[in-house]
């Protein structure tokens, strides 16, 4: 098998297999499943770089932070991305260097605490849609939009939660380190929870953003700046489907970029989970003309050597 460089997405709800049972070790336990899926790839010679997502565990830090709001400081939205990325890169870095011991390989993986520029005018900044955090009554929203400056919207007769702008990302700021680990053989863990969002000042320098910025999208821009020969994501499903839950569903094999645009704008892929994967990984084959490819964790290996998965090409 040629070596590959591959970069793998990976969904931060993968990590929470039973919503019931939330627990650091049960995410622990999860985050061991993958790694053993991704040192197959690793013992077959292949170089991998890591991006994972961290929706729900941001939801976490922001509920802790609620309850404790009368004795302890708020912490802002890009401090809760920096805890996640350092939070699930230890998971993520243990459990695969002990996957690695086990099978005799020895690699330092690295885990790279990862800002990602995002345009300051970026329209997601004046019109916040992405929601985040628990669902509040309106009395506490009214509260929370007065005195902590927060969007809160209504949603569909739930409740009420914060929104905030989820800014299209325009460059990894520690991509540069990233290529230094790769060349030194390490596996490399970043742009955890679609990076840091930061915007460039009057001085040239960086300033955190209330953001959040879509791990998959800044997963692209890591396969395309590392010129990736494979991007893949891996997501809850092994296959990419139309008609998905219909009778005349149909797992697809192979797309073309083309194709796949199509049924987009057909409406095939919902906003919410495919269609943001989709996306992404077009964005990527258009770019550098690689393999792109959605599948589960299970069939990671075979999705790579063409047995497995749904690939998009151009």
């Amino acid at each position: 098998m040629d070596s590959k460089l591959i970069v793998i997405a990976i969904g931060g709800n993968s990590l929470i297999e039973d919503k019931n049972h939330v627990t650091v070790d049960a995410q622990y336990q999860a985050a061991e499943k993958t790694a053993h899926h991704i040192a197959k790839l690793i013992k077959a010679g292949h170089r991998v770089v890591i991006a994972h997502g961290n929706g729900p565990q941001v939801g976490y830090i922001l509920l802790r932070a609620e309850y404790a709001s009368k004795i302890l400081h708020s912490v802002p939205l890009d401090s809760c991305v920096a805890d996640t990325q350092g939070a699930i890169g230890y998971q993520l870095q243990k459990a695969l260097g002990n996957e690695l011991h086990k099978i005799g390989i020895d690699k330092n993986v690295v885990t790279v605490v990862t800002q990602v520029e995002v345009d300051p005018a970026d329209p997601s900044f004046s019109n916040p849609t992405k929601p985040i955090g628990s669902f509040m009554s309106e009395a506490d929203a009214k509260y929370h939009a007065e005195h902590s400056g927060w969007s809160v919207v209504e949603d569909s007769g739930r409740g009420w939660r914060r929104v905030v702008a989820s800014p299209k990302p325009l460059s990894i700021i520690e991509i540069d380190s990233v290529r230094i680990l790769l060349d030194a053989g390490c596996t490399v863990i970043a742009a955890g929870g679609g990076g840091i969002p930061v915007v460039r000042n009057k001085d040239g320098g960086f300033e955190g953003r209330e953001a959040v910025v879509d791990k998959d999208l800044a997963a692209a821009i890591l396969a395309k700046r590392l010129n990736a020969d494979a991007f893949v994501i891996s997501t809850a499903v092994e296959k990419v489907c139309i008609d998905f839950g219909k009778a005349t569903e149909k797992a697809l094999d192979e797309l073309t970029v083309e194709k796949a645009m199509e049924y987009a704008a057909d409406g095939q892929f919902p906003p919410g989970s495919m269609l943001p994967k989709i996306q992404a990984v077009v964005d990527y084959v258009r770019t550098i003309g690689g393999v792109g490819i959605i599948t589960d964790p299970e069939h990671l290996s075979d999705a790579i050597d063409g047995c497995g998965g749904t690939r998009i090409v151009r």
